[in-house]
């Protein structure tokens, strides 16, 4: 696969930095906090990649608007209530982006998360300057509407062709195909890999580091 892509975009939460647990443990303290019903970790696990909002829709539907709002605040205060550091990120995670941007590539990110978490996620794991480009769910449409992908393709004036999506989650590899790019999937996330082979990446690993590597060639 070497030379083959000039922009790599990932997805943040459970593709570069092992969140999964957490956020699934945000989304039912709100739901304990809402006085909703306690969602199912794996239903949880399957709305993450989602925009915090079309998430908790999804995940309590039939609650009104003012609930909605009550719950995404009460995700985000827990969320933000905890420290992360660069430990955060997968094994590997840090000095692959850093070779990889050494190496000519260009890096970005299309996250789920909002503009305010995704920042502090950033500086808290000094990872900010490694990207040509950030896009959040609350600057554009959510997952798995392409729109965020066109945008960051865009910015680096790079070719569908020549770019290539990283995710961990069902609504990452379906983005990637709505925008006609090429995926690969990594199973350490919110979905397994027989799951994400559902939606044809080039291929499935176990952790994100391994993409160094393919990468490679």
């Amino acid at each position: 696969m070497k030379n083959r892509f000039d922009l790599i975009i990932f997805d943040w939460d459970g593709t570069l930095i092992d969140s999964i647990d957490w956020i699934v443990h945000c989304l039912q303290t709100a739901a304990v906090q809402c006085d909703c019903a306690i969602p199912e970790p794996q239903a949880a696990r399957d709305v993450i990649g989602l925009s915090i909002r079309n998430a908790c829709a999804k995940l309590f539907p039939g609650v009104d608007d003012a609930t909605l709002t009550r719950l995404t605040t009460c995700y985000q205060q827990t969320y933000l209530s905890r420290q992360l550091g660069r430990e955060d990120l997968f094994p590997g995670v840090y000095d692959m982006l850093v070779e990889l941007k050494q190496a000519g590539y260009q890096l970005a990110v299309a996250t789920g998360k909002t503009r305010a978490g995704l920042q502090e996620a950033l500086q808290a794991t000094d990872t900010e300057e490694l990207f040509c480009i950030t896009r959040c769910s609350d600057e554009t449409a959510s997952k798995p509407d392409p729109l965020m992908l066109h945008e960051i393709i865009q910015h680096a004036n790079a070719a569908n062709e020549r770019s290539l999506m990283v995710g961990d989650s069902v609504h990452d590899l379906q983005m990637a195909m709505n925008a006609q790019i090429s995926s690969i999937a990594v199973s350490c996330g919110a979905h397994p890999e027989g799951i994400l082979q559902r939606y044809s990446p080039l291929m499935c690993l176990q952790q994100p580091a391994e993409l160094l590597n393919i990468i490679r060639g």
